[in-house]
């Protein structure tokens, strides 16, 4: 039998996960307050598909869980999310960490003492009343920062292929996670500043601003010694525009809500290398204090 997969974190990101693992293996949803019982996934090719999951609170949480919890919090809350439940986990649990930006991942690797590996996905989401619009297909990769857990990766992303959310094993999540992080700041500053979706920085008014972007990014990137992804940085950047043109970015999502964004999780590591190597920055800087 599956493991249970506790997922931490009712947003986008954890309603998809719940929706789709609860298929191929036992689930409870984890939020602040008690998640819906019931939520329907709207799938980017506009079908629908309903679950009833238990649900729970830090408090209601049955001692111990034993099984493999998904972090989806914001990467400002992990910290506080998982010490609010480490009373009630074995000792050994596996940890999934399914942040964007780049920090918390190390932070929590080297303090957690189970395996502890992390995720970086491509997969479009936004919460809808009473459940989550899958808004694009993409993919997730997971690993170990330091190339650790091998077998428990592969069990994990073989888990999530299954159900529906194509996943590979990878051992160098850290290079990709920061990928992630610079497709991230070409597009979630950008979307959120504007109000508007992905797609709509194809547009004439937007793209000159993307491109921008990513010449600063291009610089960084090199700067820190990180390879480009095969294809280039543009390349990747507008794949991942046009594979989630409906999407409502998370950096949106927070400013729609009135919630507090991860500007500093996204935005931050880049500007601090851009100081440490003496790099112009005006565009990155301009939306990291736009988002403030």
């Amino acid at each position: 039998m599956t493991s249970p997969q506790l997922i931490v974190g009712s947003g986008a990101i954890g309603r998809l996960l719940a929706v789709r693992l609860a298929g191929v293996a036992p689930v409870t949803l984890l939020g602040r307050r008690a998640p819906p019982a019931e939520l329907t996934l709207t799938s980017p090719e506009g079908h629908t598909l309903a679950r009833r999951l238990p649900g729970a609170t830090p408090a209601s949480l049955g001692a111990p869980f034993r099984g493999t919890l998904h972090l989806t919090t914001k990467a400002y809350d992990a910290q506080a999310a998982l010490d609010s439940l480490a009373a009630k986990l074995a000792p050994d649990t596996p940890l999934v960490l399914w942040q964007n930006g780049y920090g918390v991942q190390r932070t929590l690797t080297q303090r957690w003492g189970g395996p502890v590996l992390c995720a970086t996905t491509s997969e479009g989401a936004y919460v809808s009343e009473g459940g989550v619009v899958h808004a694009g297909h993409g993919e997730t990769f997971l690993g170990h920062l330091d190339g650790e857990h091998a077998d428990l990766a592969e069990q994990l992303a073989a888990l999530l292929s299954h159900a529906g959310l194509h996943c590979r094993a990878v051992g160098d999540i850290d290079t990709r996670l920061w990928h992630k992080l610079a497709v991230n700041a070409a597009i979630n500053p950008l979307v959120a500043r504007w109000r508007i979706r992905n797609g709509q920085l194809r547009d004439r008014p937007f793209r000159p601003l993307v491109e921008a972007l990513i010449d600063e990014l291009v610089l960084v990137m090199k700067a820190e010694g990180i390879a480009p992804p095969a294809e280039g940085w543009r390349a990747r950047v507008w794949r991942v525009i046009e594979g989630t043109a409906n999407n409502r970015a998370s950096m949106l999502q927070d400013v729609l809500a009135g919630r507090p964004t991860e500007r500093e999780a996204i935005l931050g590591p880049l500007l601090a290398a851009a100081r440490r190597h003496a790099l112009a920055a005006p565009q990155l800087s301009a939306l990291y204090d736009a988002a403030d």
